[in-house]
């Protein structure tokens, strides 16, 4: 199936070839790695891209080891210095970093302290989604910020606009972000849709990639722009100019994906299971709130 939604988003299974031949770069812009969710070891996750000619953004949770690793690594492959912040009132935050010192300088001195047991979930409290937001208005970091998976997983607040449409945030929110990430391939069509539809309402620029936590999956998902590093990417992802091509997982790969992620944190149990209750517990809060 080849949909086309919008000029710059096309719900297909990428070309890697033809896409390198016609576009600068091309990236997978959400990618998790053994240091927090997954078991992909860096330089496997390197070798693929590589032979897929794509870019990538290793983006793992509250975690920088992964760019670190693969920064040590002489490849030809592009890797975008990427965090996802899971914030302490549930939704994810992709930030996407210029130049690498910047990225290991902000999570030294503002994430690293607000780290859970398990480092994975949500952050103690102070690391709310606004806090995040102030400091990249506040301190002028040179970053790019998206919303990862707007629409949430399975009901939960891991996703900013499910927040926003339930009142758990103020509406204007998500226009202090760059970006939205308008394909994840874990989530289902509606929410890429409804995802792409708000991206268009605020003017927000697009970001994509495949949420992915097996090998297999990288690529699938695929950032696109006619420049050629790191910086011409954010740039075109800031001013409008890049694309987003890719598809949804089928079901039975969400399965794998989500069993392969469960056993991680079960090395966690006891911590997961506190900051699920907390966030679960600020949601009945904001919900008795608005009944009031």
């Amino acid at each position: 199936m080849h949909e086309v939604m919008d000029d710059r988003v096309s719900f297909r299974h990428p070309d890697w070839d033809a896409l390198a031949e016609e576009h600068g770069i091309c990236a997978d812009m959400h990618y998790h790695t053994r240091y927090s969710d997954s078991y992909t070891d860096i330089r496997q996750a390197l070798r693929l891209a590589e032979r897929r000619n794509v870019s990538l953004a290793i983006t793992d949770h509250n975690l920088i080891g992964g760019v670190r690793e693969a920064y040590g690594y002489d490849t030809g492959v592009t890797v975008v210095p990427g965090i996802e912040v899971s914030t302490a009132d549930g939704p994810h935050i992709l930030m996407y970093f210029y130049d690498a010192e910047d990225l290991y300088s902000f999570w030294a001195e503002e994430i690293r302290p607000k780290l859970q047991a398990n480092p994975w979930l949500g952050l103690r409290k102070g690391g709310e989604v606004g806090w995040l937001l102030d400091k990249v208005e506040e301190d002028g970091l040179n970053c790019i910020v998206s919303a990862a998976h707007p629409m949430g997983y399975l009901g939960t607040n891991k996703g900013l606009q499910v927040c926003i449409d339930k009142g758990y945030l103020p509406k204007e929110t998500g226009g202090r972000l760059d970006a939205y990430e308008v394909i994840c391939s874990g989530m289902t069509r509606a929410g890429n849709l409804r995802s792409l539809e708000c991206a268009r309402d605020m003017g927000l620029g697009y970001t994509g990639g495949t949420d992915g936590h097996m090998l297999s999956e990288l690529g699938n998902v695929l950032t696109v722009s006619d420049e050629s590093d790191t910086d011409g990417l954010l740039d075109s992802i800031r001013r409008g100019r890049n694309g987003v091509i890719g598809l949804e997982k089928s079901i039975p790969r969400k399965v794998a994906m989500g069993s392969a992620s469960l056993s991680r944190f079960m090395a966690h149990a006891p911590s997961s299971v506190y900051v699920q209750g907390v966030q679960a517990a600020r949601r009945v809060s904001s919900m008795r709130k608005r009944i009031r």
